[in-house]
C-alpha cells in the first residue's frame, strides 16, 4: 500500500467574487434571451469567489490560442516549482526521492509536458518516469492517484510526485453564448496543486484500492470543440444529474473491498456543483456535511478541475485529519463520464519525534496565495502564515 501525503496548493492573486461575475454577466450580455436562466445558474452554483492567473480585463480579451498556451506555459512554470517544493517537504522527500512524475491539465498543452521542464530544472532524477493526463478533464485528479497507487503497487517502494496545473480562465470563449458556456464562465477558477504518493512511510491516505467507473455512450456530455480559438468547454445539460449513474459504482467498488460506502469517516470528492454534492448525499445516504471539504473549495475557489480533489484533501488536512484507521474515500469525476475512485485508511503522523524533517503545521490550511514575489523555496521545518 501507498500513502497519499499532505497536498500542496496555489491560487493566482488575481480575485473575482459572485457579485463581480454577476455584473459582467449582465453588461456583456445584456440582450441575451436566457439571461436570467444564467444568472440564477451561477448564483446556485455556491462559488463565491475565484481566482484567475491574469486581471479579469486581459482574461476576456481573446487575443488568440497561440498567445494564450504562451501564457499558460510562462505561468506554469512561474507557479509550479514553488508548490512541487512544499509538496515534497510534506511527504519528507527530495526530488531525488521521486520516481514517477504524473502532471496532469486539461486548460493548456505542451510538448514535450511539463514533467520533462520539472526535470531538468529541478532536480529530478533523468530516469524519472513521465505520465502526462491531458484529457480526463476534472476526473484527472483521481486518475493521478490511481496511476500513482498503480505504480507503488508494481514498484514497492517507489514515490510518486502528482502535479495539477489548472488554469481555466485561459478556455474563456467570449462567441460561446450557450447557457452552459455562461454557467461555465461563473463556475471554474484556476489553481496549481501538488502532492507526493509514498510506498513507505509518510502519514495521510493509505490507499487500498482504487477503481474506473466509464458511463456507457456519454462522450459528449463534457467535452472540448477544438477550434482555431482553442479549447471551447462543452457542456451537455444532462450533466448535473450523472450522480444517479455514478453512485452505484462508488458503492460497488467499496462492497469489493468489503467496505460499506455509507459508513466511511471522510470524502474528498469532486465538486463540479452543489448538484453534484447534494446528489451524492441523497444516493450515498449521507449527511451534507459528509462533503464539507468539497463544499468548502467549490464556496472559496470554484471549480479548479482536477485540482479539486487535492485542495479538498488539504482541508482534512489542515482540519487535524481523522483518528488513526479511520477509512475513506477520494473520487474524481469528468469527461467520458468518468469517475476514477480510490479507497483509504488514515495513517496519522509519528509522535516519537523520528521523523524530524516532517513540517510543522501551517496556519489554518496549506493553501497559499502566491504572488509574483512569493519566496521560490520552503525549507522543511518551514512556518508558513496566511
Amino acid at each position: 500500500m501507498a500513502t497519499l501525503c499532505r497536498p500542496a496548493i496555489a491560487v493566482p492573486e488575481h480575485v473575482i467574487t459572485l457579485d463581480e461575475t454577476l455584473d459582467l454577466a449582465r453588461s456583456l450580455h445584456a440582450g441575451h434571451p436566457r439571461l436570467g436562466l444564467a444568472l440564477r445558474l451561477i448564483e446556485n452554483t455556491g462559488v463565491r469567489t475565484r481566482h484567475l492567473v491574469q486581471p479579469i480585463e486581459r482574461t476576456l480579451t481573446h487575443p488568440g490560442f497561440t498567445v494564450r498556451n504562451e501564457v499558460y506555459e510562462r505561468e506554469a512554470k512561474r507557479r509550479v516549482p514553488e508548490v512541487v517544493e512544499r509538496a515534497l517537504a510534506h511527504g519528507e522527500l527530495t526530488a531525488r526521492d521521486i520516481d514517477l512524475i504524473v502532471y496532469v491539465s486539461c486548460t493548456g498543452f505542451t510538448m514535450p509536458s511539463m514533467t520533462a521542464w520539472l526535470i531538468n530544472t529541478m532536480g529530478f532524477r533523468s530516469d524519472t518516469r513521465q505520465v502526462p493526463i491531458a484529457q480526463l478533464g476534472c476526473a484527472a485528479g483521481g486518475a493521478a492517484v490511481n496511476r500513482a497507487h498503480d505504480f507503488c503497487r508494481a514498484y514497492p517502494g517507489a514515490n510518486v510526485l502528482i502535479v495539477a496545473c489548472e488554469f481555466c480562465s485561459l478556455c474563456y470563449q467570449p462567441t460561446d453564448l450557450g447557457v452552459g458556456s455562461l454557467l461555465s464562465n461563473g463556475l471554474f477558477g484556476d489553481a496549481v496543486a501538488a502532492v507526493v504518493m509514498r510506498g513507505n512511510g509518510g502519514y495521510g491516505v493509505q490507499v487500498e484500492r482504487n477503481g474506473s467507473h466509464l458511463v456507457p455512450h456519454t462522450e459528449d456530455w463534457i467535452s472540448y470543440g477544438v477550434k482555431d480559438t482553442g479549447f471551447h468547454f462543452q457542456l451537455d445539460k444532462r450533466v448535473p444529474g450523472t450522480m444517479e449513474m455514478l453512485a452505484p459504482a462508488l458503492r460497488g467498488l467499496a462492497g469489493e473491498h468489503g467496505w460499506d460506502v455509507s459508513g466511511l469517516g471522510f470524502y474528498i470528492v469532486h465538486a463540479g456543483g452543489p448538484r453534484i454534492l447534494d446528489d451524492l448525499c441523497r444516493y450515498l445516504n449521507l449527511e451534507p456535511a459528509t462533503f464539507r471539504y468539497s463544499r468548502a473549495t467549490l464556496t472559496e475557489r470554484g471549480n479548479i478541475a482536477s485540482a479539486v480533489v487535492f485542495d479538498a484533501l488539504a482541508r482534512l488536512f489542515a482540519d487535524g485529519g481523522v483518528p488513526e484507521g479511520t477509512t475513506g474515500l477520494i473520487a474524481g469525476f469528468g469527461p467520458g463520464i468518468t469517475a476514477e475512485i480510490s479507497l483509504g485508511s488514515w495513517v496519522g503522523a509519528p509522535t516519537d519525534g523520528r521523523h524530524s524533517r516532517r513540517p510543522r503545521a501551517i496556519s489554518t490550511s496549506d493553501i497559499a496565495l502566491v504572488h509574483p514575489t512569493a519566496p521560490r523555496r520552503f525549507p522543511a521545518g518551514t512556518t508558513i502564515t496566511e
